[in-house]
């Protein structure tokens, strides 16, 4: 899936291309159009949302548009963590001189990483949700695991976890309400925190200052809750 096609009539912006996790797409574009970043600066081109149920999928996927369409940008950012690659997708991005986002997933650049440690520190069994999760749980989570079929496997695969995580990215009471209803469902407790987009509204701010701007070397801060996620299994 391709957002607007960066052809910059006149120069006066970089050009950045935008590889991210096909969870992200409604946020980046939200935060496109809330930052104000031009649409000729920025093409969005996204990976099957379902690969982090597959995360070996994930490097030869961004590869690929890598080296299909490097060249056509000043700047290219990867809207993934490290996301179970192994540093396998830190090694494709350095050959190609692109970035992703801080932290080895997406509940980490939401929260932020002294919130998430804190809540992993207080309970290493967390399940974590954002709203992306929350919306098609059924399919990433109980299709995707088959749960449906074989629902005897849920306490296998939850038994080291001890409560579902919600880390919102709106404040939606309906979204909160099937959290809490995806959490008994894994026979987890519930705990919720509304914490916005973290790193990535400040990674798409560095998109609208420019591509001499490098998000990696950046001072990180915590910007305030915008609105709207992904999914990655822990192992």
């Amino acid at each position: 899936m391709t957002g607007a096609d960066a052809n910059c009539d006149n120069g006066a912006h970089p050009k950045c291309l935008i590889i991210a996790c096909g969870a992200l797409a409604k946020e980046i574009v939200y935060l496109q159009r809330h930052l104000g970043i031009p649409k000729e600066a920025l093409t969005l081109q996204c990976v099957p949302a379902e690969y982090h149920n597959t995360p070996q999928k994930i490097t030869p996927a961004v590869e690929a548009i890598l080296k299909e369409r490097r060249d056509e940008f000043d700047t290219v950012l990867v809207g993934y963590g490290d996301c179970g690659t192994g540093g396998a997708l830190d090694e494709v991005l350095k050959k190609y001189d692109a970035e992703r986002l801080r932290g080895a997933h997406c509940y980490e650049f939401f929260a932020g990483s002294a919130l998430f440690e804190e809540i992993t520190d207080a309970e290493i069994g967390s399940f974590f949700l954002t709203d992306y999760l929350v919306k098609f749980f059924d399919r990433l989570v109980i299709q995707g695991l088959g749960l449906d079929r074989y629902p005897h496997l849920r306490d296998i695969y939850f038994s080291n976890y001890k409560q579902v995580v919600y880390l919102a990215q709106v404040e939606d009471a309906a979204l909160k309400e099937r959290a809490q209803s995806a959490a008994h469902q894994l026979g987890l407790e519930f705990v919720y925190k509304y914490v916005g987009y973290g790193d990535l509204t400040e990674a798409m701010r560095l998109v609208n200052v420019g591509a001499g701007h490098s998000y990696a070397r950046s001072e990180g801060h915590q910007s305030p809750p915008c609105d709207d996620g992904i999914y990655h299994v822990r192992g």
